[in-house]
C-alpha cells in the first residue's frame, strides 16, 4: 500500500486554489463516511506518480494527515485541458462496512501456455474491466484470468475467475464473456474470374485500334499538305511566262 503526505488546507476561492497549483501542489478532497469532508493538498509529483501506476483507481492509498494515517480509495482526477497536469483529485474514505461499485481491471496470465495460441489463435478480450459491487476493505486489485490449457474455441466467462468474500459483479442473472480464444483470421485475396480477363484483353484490343487509327489520320493529314504545297509551287510557275531563246 502506497503511503503520502498530505497537508491541510483552508482555501475558499479560486484564488487562492491557483496559487496552490503555481507552487505545484494538487488540491483534494477526502470524503466519505459520517466524518466531515477534509480539504487537503498534495505534491504534483506525487500524484503524477500514483497515475502512472497501474490499476489507479483500484488501489487503496494510505494519507498521512497531521500524523495520523487513513486509508482512502482515489476516484476521480480533474486535468487541465491544455497541460494535462492533474488539477484536482478526489478520494473516498475506506469505511469498515460500507459497500462501493467499483470497476476493476482483468489481467490475463500464462498465454505461452494456452495451446490455442500457440497453434496461431487470437485472444479475443470482450471485458478488459468488469464492474463489482464490494465491501470497501476487501476490494480486489485485478481480476486473473488463467489461459493455461484453453484450446482455439474456448470461451472464458466471468464464473471462471475467483473472486474474495462479498465480492460480486453488478451484472446479475447471467454468466458472461470475458474473453474469447478465437481461430486466426486469413484473408485471401478474391481469384480472378475469366469474365475479369477477357474484358482486361478487350481493353487492350480497343486501345491499340485506337492508336493505330490516329496514326494513320496522321499520316493523311500530312500527305495533305504535301499536296497543298505541290499545288502551290505549279502555281506560281504558270504566273510567270517561259523566256524566249
Amino acid at each position: 500500500m502506497n503511503s503520502i503526505e498530505v497537508t491541510s488546507r483552508n482555501t475558499s476561492t479560486k484564488g487562492q486554489v491557483n496559487t496552490l497549483r503555481q507552487k505545484g501542489e494538487v488540491p483534494g478532497v477526502i470524503y466519505g463516511g459520517t466524518i466531515e469532508n477534509q480539504k487537503i493538498y498534495l505534491s504534483k509529483k506525487e500524484v503524477k506518480t500514483l497515475i502512472d501506476q497501474e490499476n489507479f483507481l483500484s488501489n487503496i492509498i494510505s494519507l498521512n494527515l497531521g500524523g495520523k494515517s487513513t486509508n482512502v480509495l482515489p476516484r476521480e482526477v480533474a486535468f487541465d485541458p491544455i497541460s494535462d497536469d492533474p488539477i484536482h483529485v478526489d478520494f473516498l474514505r475506506i469505511v469498515k462496512g460500507a459497500k462501493i461499485i467499483i470497476e476493476i481491471p482483468v489481467k490475463f496470465i500464462n498465454n505461452e501456455k494456452c495451446p490455442g495460441i500457440k497453434r496461431g489463435g487470437v485472444l479475443n478480450i470482450v471485458r478488459r474491466k468488469v464492474e463489482l459491487k464490494c465491501p470497501t476493505e476487501n476490494i480486489p486489485t485485478e481480476l486473473v484470468v488463467d489461459l493455461e490449457g484453453l484450446e482455439i474455441g474456448a470461451s472464458i466467462k466471468f464464473s471462471s475467475i475467483n473472486l474474495t468474500e462479498n465480492v460480486k459483479p453488478t451484472i446479475q442473472g447471467r454468466d458472461f464473456v470475458i474473453a474469447t480464444v478465437a481461430a486466426p483470421t486469413v484473408f485471401k485475396e478474391p481469384e480472378k474470374t475469366a469474365d475479369a480477363e477477357s474484358s482486361k484483353d478487350t481493353e487492350g484490343a480497343e486501345g491499340t485500334e485506337v492508336g493505330t487509327t490516329e496514326q494513320s489520320e496522321d499520316k493523311t493529314t500530312e500527305g495533305d499538305k504535301t499536296d497543298d504545297k505541290s499545288k502551290e509551287g505549279q502555281k506560281k510557275e504558270n504566273k510567270n511566262p517561259t523566256e524566249k531563246k
